[in-house]
């Protein structure tokens, strides 16, 4: 039962006006050299006030399996600590037949992935999804128009991204739109395969809007081409990446880590269990406000307090992310805070003062019960409890509450 409201900083306005900086390795072929697109990039992000860090490897024809025996690639990857290594295939091979692209392609692309995050494990791999050429290829009727050829390389490209756990840049994407709404405006060299400069300004800005999660819109870097097309071209592409960011796979550098919390309670307790998890492997530090601080993915706190706010970090390889979890008593239907009063008077023992107490049980903190030493006093009883102990829940003649173990004395 969900007791409580989370709620996650997420300072969107500062990340959309901070200054970024950013690494990344472009791994391709002509399709990138061609107009240089990474300067291309880092053009762009220059004059949008954020930084571009790239080094390429673009020699031209190169396919995947062609890229995977190449060691250059692998000493690029090793060279630096990379934010995004970006992979491209031949422009033509990720359309052909599946049962072609199963073996010639997708275990190469994938390789070539798994080369990438096992060199930097902080680095996101993002796949270059390339367009269908100008009038598609004639050598197979499912790709002889652009439609057609356009359709087979995004699909191919979602589904080598989806097997290597990557994300996509959604160029082709961007090229139908502006092929369908802006005719007028050519992407294609006279070979109606490589990209004209505003062929290649299209790509930058599908790249800037993927690797920065920032609009192109506004940036006054044209690289000699009509300025009423530099905006269109900075509009489409940043509409197609941001209207599908999930689709694409796309998370920013600052965002790798995410962390979850839940939370439950044991029934007729002042107390809420919380636990956490996070897609990657990850240490979990609670901050409570009685200023206690917890490490853990399952942590308990007994409340004092109607309302009150628990802040966890986690903290993973490459990043860190921060979930506050706002607890309204009230709403969620407690009881009010023990009267009962308590203290620890060693480890693993504590005292209960001042009240004729009944049945006094122990808990761990996944709720399973533990045996306990109880000692009656003149004013009370003494409880000495295993290690492992997480609450007491204790009963007189007036409530039935738990308490929490303070986790120094456990």
């Amino acid at each position: 039962m969900r007791l409580v409201i989370l709620s996650v900083s997420f300072m969107l306005s500062h990340l959309l006006l901070a200054q970024d900086t950013l690494r990344a390795l472009f791994i391709g072929n002509s399709y990138m050299g061609v107009n240089n697109l990474p300067q291309m990039v880092q053009d762009l992000s220059s004059s949008l006030g954020d930084v571009l860090i790239y080094d390429s490897n673009t020699p031209g024809g190169q396919s995947f399996q062609m890229q995977a025996a190449n060691p250059v690639n692998y000493q690029k990857m090793d060279e630096q600590e990379w934010d995004y290594i970006i992979l491209q295939g031949q422009s033509q091979e990720p359309s052909f037949p599946y049962d072609q692209v199963n073996t010639q392609t997708l275990p190469y692309a994938v390789q070539l992935a798994d080369s990438a995050k096992a060199i930097q494990p902080c680095s996101q791999v993002n796949y270059f999804m390339t367009w269908g050429r100008q009038d598609g290829d004639p050598q197979w009727d499912s790709i002889n128009t652009f439609d057609k050829m356009n359709a087979r390389l995004r699909d191919a490209y979602l589904r080598i991204a989806d097997s290597a756990q990557a994300a996509v840049s959604p160029v082709g994407v961007a090229w139908k739109y502006v092929r369908d709404n802006y005719p007028a405006i050519n992407l294609y060299q006279q070979d109606g395969s490589h990209p004209s400069v505003e062929g290649s300004y299209l790509a930058a800005c599908v790249f800037y809007a993927s690797l920065f999660h920032k609009s192109a819109v506004g940036s006054n870097f044209n690289p000699g081409i009509d300025p009423n097309t530099t905006t269109i071209l900075q509009n489409v592409a940043s509409s197609i990446v941001f209207d599908s960011l999930d689709i694409w796979q796309l998370v920013h550098p600052d965002s790798t880590l995410q962390a979850t919390v839940g939370y439950s309670s044991i029934p007729g307790a002042s107390l809420l269990s919380f636990s956490a998890t996070a897609n990657q492997t990850a240490n979990f530090t609670w901050y409570f406000p009685d200023m206690t601080i917890e490490t853990g993915s399952i942590i308990g706190f007994e409340y004092n307090l109607s309302t009150y706010q628990v802040m966890l970090i986690a903290e993973g390889l490459c990043d860190t992310d921060t979930v506050l979890v706002d607890v309204n008593i009230s709403s969620a239907g407690l009881s009010n805070p023990s009267q009962i009063q308590w203290k620890v008077t060693g480890p693993q023992q504590m005292e209960l003062i001042g009240a004729s107490f009944g049945e006094i049980v122990a808990f761990d903190l996944v709720g399973r019960t533990q045996n306990i030493i109880r000692e009656q006093m003149s004013n009370g009883c003494t409880i000495t409890f295993p290690a492992n102990t997480a609450f007491l829940r204790v009963q007189t003649s007036n409530e039935s509450t738990t308490i929490r173990i303070p986790y120094l004395f456990n």
